[in-house]
């Protein structure tokens, strides 16, 4: 997968359950992606959107996606 392409998903695809359903990943509260990376990451996509969520919050590199955030944003 691109990193343009992962980047894109992390401000357009929305968690499909728990307490955060249907919120956009690049809006899960850091304590959520905290606790996924203790319990182990989902699989396939989706465990890849979380974990790069998780080291973009980790390194303070949220201006990589505050962008493309107002670009695709959905109302």
């Amino acid at each position: 997968m691109q990193d343009s392409h992962l980047l894109i998903d992390l401000v357009t695809k929305k968690m499909p359950f728990g307490k955060y359903k249907d919120r956009l990943i690049c809006d899960l509260p850091e304590h959520y992606l905290v606790w996924f990376r203790s319990q182990g990451f989902p699989p396939g996509k989706l465990g890849l959107w979380l974990e790069t969520m998780y080291e973009i919050r980790l390194n303070g590199l949220e201006h990589l996606i505050a962008e493309l955030k107002r670009r695709y944003k959905t109302t």
